[in-house]
């Protein structure tokens, strides 16, 4: 088709346009010319037919949808049998009573946090959502999106109709010779002009077409930007209930430490102790008291945090939430790699970046083309309001314009390969995002999994040190060892407990990971957008 309408304008076909592997023929793009593809394969003449220009210009004509770019489809992607080095197990050790499945094969869950089974913890997520600025930013700006798309369709596939008018008062150069020098008269004109650019090529209709990629990458950003606010309330709320806790517990071992330093200031003066030894207690209370105001810090900024995340100011952070009060999700799904494609939005917001791209490929290829306007305007005019108005006044006018790009310094083909090369680059951007997306769920399984081991080891001690600490404590009421016996042991068990406190915080945080890591069920950002608005 291509040669033949070149042939057609007396022209020779530019080099860059005869490049068979991109032939610019190939499968068309979903949007402007899959019918006139599939209508171009069949009307192809038979090897060493002839053509007659008429026909060759006719078929140029009607075909002029034809694909001038890539379609547009993502590449293949390998499909590992697991996502890590190593075959994740079907389930996590259990540990604090509770084992983890990983449901191979599952579909991601839309409000997985409610897997949490905390009505505390829902009423923040939910009010994130609905009130989280950064969100409705987002919401507008896919909104704005979307009404320019509608605008651009309207103005380059329909034609545009303009009314003017015009009443003037004039004062000209009279005829040479005849008449007075000069003359002034009155111009009264209305009219209704119109204009449309047949689309034959298909320019428009690719330019549309990248911008409808556009869009829908912006509504892939959303729901990122909305799974994301989910996970970061999440784990905002459950990183603030673990600092309490820490808190609480390193508070007692302050106490603790405090009662030791005491007791060995009280023994220095009886002489029953050294003077190193007391000092060494007054240290060790000291250095752990230390420690206190950076978990404090730690905990408020969590918090602050937690409440711009909730749209709310620092001074209106909300209470933290029990640690304890937090149920493990025991199922966890873990999506196909072939479905996770299809589930992540970052991979389909690189999905959508490749159809912009094929798209304008597409854009700068129908530029090299001949572009068809019509022009028409009917309406009154005359030099007094009675002539303007009668039959006499009656103005019309109706035009065509084409235009052929003969030169304009290699630009438009400079054009068309910068596009083939952002499409290029969109095709590697797409897979590193598929390789990143793979990495992120292995290194989420493995947090996951080594989650459960440490907590599992973590609780076993804390509980062996609780069971030595009851018994010293036992001891201690019946007079058999002095009370510092106690004290050490209970720091022991207070130290296991807050290594299990840390290690059950992070196994919480790293399954909301896992989850955010899913992606979203199809259909579901469409939905959530719906809700927002």
């Amino acid at each position: 088709m291509t040669t033949s309408l070149f042939a057609l304008f007396g022209l020779s076909l530019p080099g860059a346009l005869a490049r068979p592997e991109r032939a610019l023929c190939a499968d068309a793009l979903p949007s402007p010319g899959r019918r006139a593809s599939r209508l171009a394969r069949a009307c192809r003449p038979a090897p060493g037919t002839r053509v007659p220009s008429l026909a060759v210009a006719s078929l140029t004509l009607a075909l002029g949808a034809c694909s001038f770019g890539p379609n547009g489809n993502p590449p293949a992607m390998p499909q590992p049998a697991h996502y890590g080095a190593l075959q994740q197990p079907a389930q996590t050790v259990t540990a604090q009573g509770t084992s983890q499945r990983f449901v191979a094969g599952a579909k991601p869950v839309p409000q997985w946090w409610k897997l949490y089974r905390s009505s505390a913890l829902d009423a923040l997520v939910d009010e994130g959502l609905r009130n989280s600025p950064d969100l409705g930013a987002a919401d507008k700006r896919l909104a704005a999106a979307r009404e320019q798309l509608k605008a651009q369709i309207g103005a380059s596939m329909l034609p545009s109709i303009d009314a003017g008018a015009q009443a003037s008062r004039q004062r000209g150069f009279g005829v040479p010779d005849f008449g007075p020098p000069t003359v002034v008269y009155n111009l009264f004109v209305g009219q209704l002009q119109a204009q449309y650019t047949f689309d034959i090529f298909g320019a428009a209709r690719y330019a549309n077409a990248s911008l409808a990629a556009q869009v829908d990458s912006q509504a892939f950003q959303f729901d990122a930007a909305r799974r994301a606010l989910a996970a970061n309330i999440v784990t905002g709320a459950i990183g603030a209930a673990s600092l309490r806790a820490q808190i609480d517990v390193t508070e007692r071992l302050v106490a603790l430490a405090n009662d030791d330093a005491r007791d060995a200031r009280r023994r220095y003066e009886l002489g029953s102790a050294s003077r190193s030894e007391a000092l060494d207690a007054e240290q060790s209370a000291a250095s752990l008291a230390a420690s206190l105001p950076g978990l404090r810090a730690q905990s408020l900024a969590t918090r602050h945090a937690l409440a711009v995340l909730l749209g709310r100011t620092p001074d209106q952070a909300p209470d933290d939430l029990d640690l304890a009060s937090l149920a493990v999700p025991e199922d966890v799904p873990v999506v196909v790699p072939s479905e996770l494609l299809a589930t992540r939005p970052d991979i389909q917001v690189a999905d959508a970046a490749l159809k912009a791209a094929a798209a304008d490929v597409g854009v700068a290829t129908a530029q090299l083309f001949p572009s068809l306007s019509l022009s028409a305007s009917m309406g009154k005019g005359g030099f007094s309001w009675p002539t303007a108005l009668s039959g006499a006044g009656a103005l019309w006018s109706i035009g065509a314009s084409l235009s052929q790009p003969i030169f304009h310094g290699g630009a438009l083909l400079a054009q068309r390969r910068a596009a083939y090369e952002t499409y290029d680059a969109a095709v590697l951007q797409y897979k590193q995002t598929v390789l990143s997306a793979f990495q992120n769920v292995a290194n989420t399984l493995a947090a996951l999994e080594q989650d459960g081991d440490a907590l599992a080891s973590a609780d076993a001690a804390s509980r062996a040190s609780e069971g030595a600490f009851n018994d010293a404590a036992a001891r201690v009421r019946l007079g058999a060892i002095p009370p510092r016996a106690a004290r050490a042991s209970e720091q022991q068990y207070r130290n296991a407990q807050l290594n299990a406190i840390r290690h059950a915080g992070a196994r919480l945080s790293d399954t909301a990971s896992l989850f955010q890591a899913m992606g979203s069920p199809a259909g579901v950002a469409q939905e959530a957008h719906a809700t927002q608005r």
